[in-house]
């Protein structure tokens, strides 16, 4: 399965307190998202506000696009919220990998 990410800006949802963002799938545009907590739990993010949300977001782009991948793949490349639980379950697999 391909999957590329372009280089883009994530968009901010302040409803549902994350950021959204484009994953190419077999040529596809999956909107996928990451959740405020996990960007403070496994990212850095010192708050919820925006801007240090892409701060973190920015800083830890290519973890987040390995997570993102390794769900996208897991899940046949359906949209994907990445919470905190998918951090710990994938660094957690490529350890033991």
């Amino acid at each position: 399965m391909q999957i590329a990410f372009p280089d883009e800006v994530p968009i901010f949802n302040g409803a549902t307190l994350t950021l959204e963002f484009t994953a190419v799938v077999a040529g596809q545009d999956v909107r996928c998202a990451i959740t405020a907590e996990a960007l403070e739990d496994h990212c850095g993010a010192p708050s919820i506000l925006e801007d240090d949300l892409l701060k973190a977001f920015a800083a830890n782009k290519a973890k987040i696009h390995l997570v993102c991948q390794q769900a996208l793949k897991d899940n046949a490349g359906r949209a994907v919220i990445l919470r905190s639980g998918y951090f710990r379950v994938y660094a957690i697999a490529h350890h033991q990998s």
